[in-house]
């Protein structure tokens, strides 16, 4: 029996490699970008389950400018809160399994060792106020079949990031400077839309308990350290890349100090984590270089 999946907020680069995994698969996948779906619309929401009918539904709609959500956070809760809320009210009505898209910014990002599954959590910014309201709305709305995913520093090729924007940099710039006292785990959006379609067939087999789990690769690294690994993919020296802090860089939301995620909860699902952000980014490569210098 073939298995629905309606993916929101399909236009984005999540959303993009979610679809694409799905046709390899040869699975039905239903992409819904923001303009065919307003998650804030509690009835829309549930007329696009009663239309398409999914046995799963990932979210990747969200309000994802961290900075902007500072002066804005009410228009960020709405979408990042309260449209989740909708989403995870219709899939309790329709018997439907939830995934949920969230970020490494619900927690302080002040620790020294990875955060588990179950960690406190202390955002610190807007958006990882409004990330965790939409957390809290699936988690309880869903005890049995919602899915929380969190996930961070995410690069890929349908979209703009990090990683491309160094590829690009690197051609123009003689040196950049690189702030080297945050530390996280680059994930490239092939492997997490993997995971979460896994997690998916796990969860409908009965397999995965409910819950959080963290969808970011193994390893870790500050911003400085992956853009000398996207220099030496490059050809180009490494040394051209300095070093400097978060004070050079003073923007309106604060960014974690500290985002490497722990993984064990996948065990629960039979599922292995995301491997290491060095091997996934050889993997890349080539893809985001023709992206940025066809």
């Amino acid at each position: 029996m073939t298995t629905t999946w309606l993916i929101t907020g399909a236009g984005g680069m999540l959303g993009k490699d979610l679809l694409a995994r799905l046709a390899a698969d040869a699975e039905h996948g239903v992409g819904l970008t923001r303009a065919d779906l307003d998650i804030t619309d509690p009835q829309a929401v549930y007329a696009a389950l009663a239309e398409h009918q999914p046995d799963v539904v990932i979210n990747c709609a969200a309000w994802t400018a961290v900075d902007d959500a500072e002066s804005q956070e009410t228009q960020a809760l709405r979408i990042n809160g309260d449209g989740t809320r909708n989403l995870a009210a219709a899939c309790a009505k329709t018997g439907t399994r939830l995934l949920q898209v969230s970020t490494d910014y619900v927690f302080a990002g002040d620790g020294t060792s990875p955060y588990a599954e179950d960690a406190p959590t202390a955002p610190r910014s807007a958006y990882g106020r409004t990330k965790l309201a939409g957390e809290q709305a699936v988690l309880t709305a869903l005890p049995e079949s919602g899915y929380v995913v969190r996930t961070a520093w995410l690069y890929g090729t349908g979209g703009g990031n990090f990683v491309r924007t160094m590829i690009k940099l690197e051609s123009v710039k003689d040196t950049l400077d690189v702030v080297d006292d945050q530390r996280g785990q680059p994930t490239w959006t092939v492997d997490l839309a993997d995971r979460l379609i896994r997690l998916g067939h796990s969860a409908l087999t009965g397999a995965a308990p409910a819950g959080i789990y963290h969808g970011t690769s193994g390893g870790e690294t500050t911003w400085f350290g992956l853009t000398r690994e996207i220099f030496r993919l490059l050809g180009a020296d490494p040394e051209r890349v300095r070093p400097t802090t978060s004070a050079t860089y003073v923007r309106p939301a604060p960014r974690p100090t500290y985002s490497v995620l722990g993984h064990d909860r996948w065990a629960a699902a039979r599922v292995e984590p995301i491997r290491d952000w060095r091997e996934a980014l050889h993997e890349a490569f080539p893809a985001l270089l023709a992206t940025e210098r066809p």
